[in-house]
């Protein structure tokens, strides 16, 4: 599993040398393999526990901030909304913007090395951000942005590890099922842990508790995943050679770029469009994109995105997913402000109240490993921008008096299936669409515009809820300012929604025309 093209275009050393990176990578991959094939029933165990829950402690690190959020607001005296949507915010920013990197990163120095040093990295900034309590809000939010390298490093190589470790067939489905149900289970779970914490003792220990449990999922990782040899080459590479196998400017424009671009974004709902700064801040981080692009496709030698090897489908699905998982991110905040800001409820009772996706999660994540063997990965993917955009809608129509179990409780039966079926079916499509030598792009791909997408959605949101709310200085203001963002939600689900159905109408055509073709020869 390789991030590196294998087109003589990319080729450092020439073609000799490109083979030997690909034989590299295959000897990686077996020996994964041959070590997976005599683990004991409890090896394997430990072994899919730990790496699954990169998934699960991404989601939980994103929502441990949600039902205690006005607790710790308060004790960073914290007042503006925009501020506190920015404890989100750059947690995914971090986690988006670094994927592709750590990943490329895993494939040079090896997946074991970086996902351990993901949980490390992951525990010490999760304590930093407990001790931020005794600071102010500044070095709490540049706490949570750095704690989001760690699941960056976590995301690409836990899925580069499962992938390596097994051969294609129903268990690696399954595998990669499990891992795509870790996501609503750490959000929900988290929720509960983080409320009891913030409520009955002091919101500090929930970053506490989290930066323990990491450190002991790095020993863990220790012991149950098994090593693999590195890259040779890497040892004897001069550092400007090295520079080149990881794409360094590559990484420092996209990352740059993408930075800025996420900053104006979720800093004008805080200080206003009207600022110049905002502006500036957007347009050189689009022009700075804008030059990742040209880099990547005509200047690099080892590109972090072989863009040569992307196609019509990866498009779609691409888009498709940035949509579905935007509006996740709008609705996932927006829900949690609705029931304790609107509707008035404590954050343990509206953690338990969230329990429903963590069951329907599982569901959803088994049922499309099932239905990946049976139904072309477009039609789940319309099914998931379903869910992503049902589940803004009864949230942006939900009355405030009405009771849990009428609206509120159907959309959390639904909008687990978007997330559990959206991502691993992005993954296969990707997977599909490209070489072997470009399997660990495909992943970190997914993550990134999964982690990204959410971050930036809720700098959207954030613009429109500022809008509308007339100040947020009213109950009335407050809640027009909400529903709106839901709105805003709805569209870029409903967006979504229309692309994964141009997606199936195009894949059905070219299949009928592929059809015809065969019948006349």
């Amino acid at each position: 599993m390789s991030l590196s093209s294998s087109s003589p275009k990319h080729s450092i050393n020439g073609d000799s040398e490109d083979d030997s990176r690909h034989d590299s990578n295959l000897t990686r991959t077996e020996s994964m393999r041959s070590a997976a094939d005599h683990f004991t029933r409890f090896h394997e165990i430990v072994f899919v526990v730990v790496v699954c829950m990169s998934q699960f402690m991404t989601q939980a690190a994103l929502s441990v901030n949600l039902a205690p959020l006005d607790i710790i607001g308060d004790g960073l005296n914290i007042s503006q909304p925009g501020i506190l949507s920015w404890l989100i915010a750059g947690y995914s920013l971090t986690v988006g913007t670094f994927i592709l990197f750590f990943g490329r990163l895993g494939d040079l120095f090896g997946y074991r090395l970086m996902f351990i040093i993901g949980f490390v990295w992951f525990a010490l900034w999760s304590m930093v951000a407990g001790v931020s309590v005794y600071s102010n809000y500044i070095l709490f939010i540049f706490a949570r942005t750095l704690q989001g390298l760690g699941p960056a490093m976590l995301l690409p190589n836990g899925l580069a590890i499962l992938g390596a470790t097994y051969r294609p067939g129903k268990k690696k489905h399954m595998v990669f099922a499990l891992f795509g149900a870790m996501a609503p289970n750490g959000s929900v779970i988290s929720g509960i842990f983080a409320a009891v914490f913030a409520q009955l003792a002091w919101w500090p220990w929930i970053f506490w508790s989290m930066a323990i449990w990491n450190l002991i999922l790095a020993l863990l990782g220790v012991y149950a995943i098994p090593p693999a040899p590195t890259d040779p080459r890497i040892r004897t590479l001069p550092l400007r050679a090295l520079c080149t196998e990881m794409d360094l400017m590559g990484a420092t424009l996209g990352i740059t770029g993408l930075v800025l671009v996420n900053i104006a974004w979720n800093q004008a709902p805080v200080v206003g469009w009207e600022q110049a700064y905002v502006y500036v801040l957007l347009i050189v981080g689009l022009l700075i994109i804008a030059g990742f692009f040209v880099w990547e496709i005509h200047v690099a030698e080892n590109p972090l995105i072989p863009f040569h090897a992307l196609n019509v489908d990866v498009s779609f699905i691409l888009a498709c997913v940035a949509c579905g998982w935007a509006s996740f991110g709008i609705w996932i905040y927006y829900f949690w402000r609705f029931l304790e800001d609107i509707r008035g409820v404590r954050p343990i009772l509206a953690s338990v109240e969230f329990i429903p996706p963590s069951v329907m999660g599982i569901i959803a994540a088994f049922s499309t490993g099932h239905l990946l063997s049976r139904l072309h990965p477009g039609w789940i993917m319309v099914m998931a921008l379903v869910a992503f955009t049902l589940g803004n809608v009864l949230s942006a129509i939900a009355p405030v008096h009405q009771t849990y179990w009428a609206l509120s409780f159907v959309t959390l039966l639904i909008i687990p299936f978007g997330m559990d079926m959206s991502f691993p079916a992005a993954t296969v499509v990707l997977s599909d669409a490209v070489g072997r030598e470009h399997q660990g792009v495909a992943a970190s791909l997914v993550c990134t515009i999964v982690n990204y997408s959410i971050s930036l959605g809720l700098g959207f949101a954030g613009t429109v809820e500022v809008h509308v709310n007339h100040g947020g200085k009213t109950f009335e203001d407050k809640l027009l300012g909400y529903r709106g963002a839901f709105y805003m939600g709805i569209g870029l689900g409903g967006l979504g929604l229309v692309m994964s159905v141009v997606y199936v109408i195009h894949s059905l055509r070219r299949g009928r025309r592929g059809g015809k073709g065969t019948e006349d020869a």
